[in-house]
């Protein structure tokens, strides 16, 4: 009875251990591929509650996608919620909208492509990701410079929320671009399913 009791202690000391340096391997993922990001410390912060699934850059790069989505999501509701006082101010906050709808769009169909990278057809998928973020990323921009002559209150509460949306999106750009780079140097990247 003893020695099953022993066995089983072993068995499940050694199932925490291999669970404990996986995670570590995976935080180890996001802290060395966070490190050279536009923005490492938001990459860190906003990536660190996904390093027990991210176990491959793909699935990195998807994380980064998906925050930039939610950011930009909660960024159209918010503008959204915006009272403005002015025409001027009217009509950037309605194209500013417009342009987060684009890039959640986007950066959907960016979610979508990341799904389908094979070795086969790699370059054809990643260039699409790669435009797909670009442009959503662009959009930001946009938004942003059609507040850039409008003075108040909305313009600081739109720049704040769009900055920050922006700088997400530039990491999962960043990652993006990692898992490109990667190509051909780790065939688990590009082939393995989620």
């Amino acid at each position: 009875m003893r020695s099953l009791f022993n066995l089983s202690f072993l068995i499940l000391l050694f199932s925490l251990i291999s669970a404990c340096a996986k995670n570590h391997n995976n935080a180890d993922l996001v802290r060395t591929s966070c490190a050279h990001a536009s923005y490492p410390k938001i990459c860190l912060r906003t990536l660190s509650s996904y390093s027990g699934v991210a176990t491959t850059l793909r699935n990195l790069a998807r994380a980064g996608v998906k925050v930039s989505l939610s950011r930009s999501k909660a960024a159209a509701n918010f503008l959204a919620q915006l009272k403005s006082q002015s025409k001027r101010e009217q009509i950037a906050l309605r194209d500013c909208i417009e342009l987060m709808g684009n890039s959640m769009d986007e950066l959907t169909e960016t979610l979508s492509e990341l799904q389908h990278l094979r070795s086969g057809d790699f370059g054809w998928h990643m260039s699409n990701v790669e435009t797909w973020v670009s442009a959503a990323l662009t959009n930001e921009n946009t938004c942003l410079d059609g507040f850039k002559e409008i003075e108040g209150f909305i313009r600081s509460d739109v720049k704040r929320k769009i900055t920050k949306v922006a700088r997400v999106t530039s990491n999962a750009l960043y990652l993006i671009d990692l898992l490109d780079n990667s190509h051909g140097k780790n065939v688990e990247i590009a082939t393995r399913q989620n």
